[in-house]
């Protein structure tokens, strides 16, 4: 699909210096990529250069552009540095030492190289799949062991604080008295209600030196990880907007929580929801192959609650925002939101039983 752009973003990030007098620009495309909810990307083919990644950043998600961009160059120049072995795509310049532009409208753009003969999933297909993931997201973490978290700006304020979001939660539910969407809650918020003890534990973690924050992605799911059309390994991980300063559970909580079930928190077929036995293993397998020797003692001891923090945390969002009328999460009818947090809630209690029968693991 062919789409316009402003020419003064092509122009920012388009060589179109002739080497020859005789030197006719061709025609410049542009088409749209990805399924991505939050920023505006596309792929832009011209003849100056090779073809690269051009993306909108979503100022109503991210208030201050220039500290997202701020961070990805920051990872980038170390990952380069320091010769870690980890691909990340390059980002391009837009002026001297520049690499973010901002249009006449305010809008903020960035641009990445292209890494052709790649492409992505949207579900796991096989445990290898999950496995390769997993494996992917721990060795972005260690390659950065060295990096200097408090270097990166907090791009998303609170956006893995399980306290955080079981106060919004709470304060939803306070807001919206004998409203028709707090009756129809009221079976959900008294689980999550007797589920506060993950709060609990999010809160005995902050702060101790046994759960040391990291660089974490915190948006750790196959659709981020590039694929090879050639042999099907893994070429290296995209979208790093959210990366900030973290704790252990972020990244493998999320991919358990998108990975090691069968449906995705859009289905309303709950009867279908399990934890798949061969790929919550492949996911734990893989992350502690490689982050095994980083993990704290206590780390390891609580690891199964990485997926059971993420899970629950994901329902009291979406929850909230039902509660709230839909503010954050787009939806594509009324009863959406409540329907995902119903979904994440049977998820929970799957895992929940899932670990206790696995691994004798009883929260």
């Amino acid at each position: 699909m062919k789409q316009e752009l402003p020419r003064e973003v092509l122009e920012a990030f388009i060589n179109d210096e002739p080497a020859d007098p005789m030197h006719v620009p061709g025609e410049t495309v542009i088409e749209i990529v990805g399924g991505g909810l939050i920023n505006q990307t596309y792929k832009v083919q011209s003849k100056q250069q090779p073809a690269f990644i051009l993306q909108q950043i979503n100022k109503n998600v991210f208030a201050h552009p220039e500290e997202v961009q701020e961070n990805y160059t920051r990872i980038w120049e170390y990952v380069e540095l320091k010769d870690t072995g980890l691909r990340l795509p390059a980002p391009l310049s837009c002026g001297e030492k520049a690499t973010l532009f901002v249009d006449k409208q305010e809008h903020y753009w960035r641009a990445f190289e292209f890494i052709d003969e790649t492409r992505m999933f949207h579900i796991a297909e096989t445990p290898e799949q999950a496995k390769a993931t997993a494996i992917a997201f721990a060795k972005f973490t260690t390659a950065l062991a060295g990096f200097n978290v408090g270097l990166l700006n907090n791009t998303i304020t609170g956006f893995h604080d399980v306290s955080l979001r079981f106060r919004q939660f709470e304060e939803a539910v306070d807001g919206v008295s004998a409203s028709e969407r707090l009756l129809k809650s009221l079976p959900i918020i008294e689980e999550l209600n007797k589920r506060q003890g993950y709060q609990q534990f999010y809160e005995g973690l902050k702060g101790s030196a046994e759960y040391p924050q990291r660089v974490m992605h915190h948006d750790a799911k196959i659709a981020n990880v590039l694929f090879s059309n050639k042999n099907g390994a893994v070429i290296c991980l995209v979208d790093f907007d959210t990366v900030m300063p973290g704790y252990y559970f972020s990244d493998l909580g999320d991919m358990i929580r998108s990975m090691a079930s069968g449906e995705n928190e859009n289905s309303m077929d709950f009867d279908k929801i399990s934890i798949r036995k061969e790929f919550y293993e492949a996911i734990l397998t893989g992350y502690k192959e490689i982050m095994g020797e980083q993990l704290t003692p206590s780390e390891k001891k609580y690891i199964h609650y990485a997926g059971l923090l993420m899970i629950y945390m994901q329902a009291l969002r979406f929850l909230t925002d039902y509660l709230d009328n839909d503010r954050y999460y787009h939806i594509t009818y009324p009863e959406q939101n409540i329907d995902r947090a119903k979904n994440q809630l049977i998820l929970l209690q799957k895992l929940e039983e899932f670990l206790l029968k696995n691994y004798q693991f009883k929260v």
